[in-house]
């Protein structure tokens, strides 16, 4: 009787494993994710006065791009998505963890993830991002970034339109690429606009 119930239970065992890789689908073809391009400091170690640190939160998405998938603007009012292309996370989190590490990268800032905020949280960047994707009539991604940079206790808030294209032909292996490119130009333009002095 026990080894009837152990070739149960073993059975039991591999079918649940089974379905376990089944419900997994098929992984996507392309699976990308935005990587700074600005060059590396090596390791950093960093201490700053109050209000000097640096936090980047989250731009607020549209929903026709917050999603995993890449948007494709194919007319004035029409949106598809690009075949065989999928981010490894939405756009938000993607751009918001891309400009954190330019301005590291690139500035001499204290930066701090929004969970650390309550230590210093400094200059605030956030922000709006209204488009990330492919413009079908145009032959190019577009990434554009509505900013807003204030002090702590929003004595100062400044806003800064932030936008840049690069070429792509609407497929999944220029569409990849041509984002990370036109991502990490807006991202240095937000850092130098963060700057070393502010």
């Amino acid at each position: 009787m026990r080894q009837v119930m152990r070739a149960a239970a073993a059975a039991l065992m591999v079918a649940a494993l089974s379905g376990c890789a089944l419900m997994g689908g098929k992984a996507p073809k392309n699976l990308i994710t935005l990587s700074a391009t600005a060059p590396s400091p090596g390791p950093i170690a960093r201490s700053g006065n109050a209000a000097e640190t640096v936090t980047v939160e989250d731009p607020i998405v549209a929903k026709e791009i917050r999603t995993t998938r890449v948007a494709a603007q194919t007319g004035s009012t029409v949106i598809a998505y690009i075949k065989d292309l999928t981010l490894v996370d939405t756009p938000d989190k993607l751009m918001k963890n891309l400009i954190a590490e330019t301005i590291l990268r690139t500035t001499n800032r204290v930066v701090l993830d929004p969970k650390q905020s309550s230590l210093d949280p400094g200059l605030l960047v956030s922000g709006r991002l209204t488009d990330f994707g492919y413009e079908g009539g145009q032959g190019t991604v577009l990434v554009r970034y509505d900013a807003a940079l204030s002090t702590a206790g929003g004595t100062r808030v400044e806003t800064r339109r932030f936008e840049a294209r690069a070429p792509a032909n609407g497929t999944a292996a220029t569409v990849g690429p041509a984002l990370n490119q036109a991502a990490n130009e807006v991202a240095g333009q937000v850092a130098q606009w963060v700057g070393n002095g502010r």
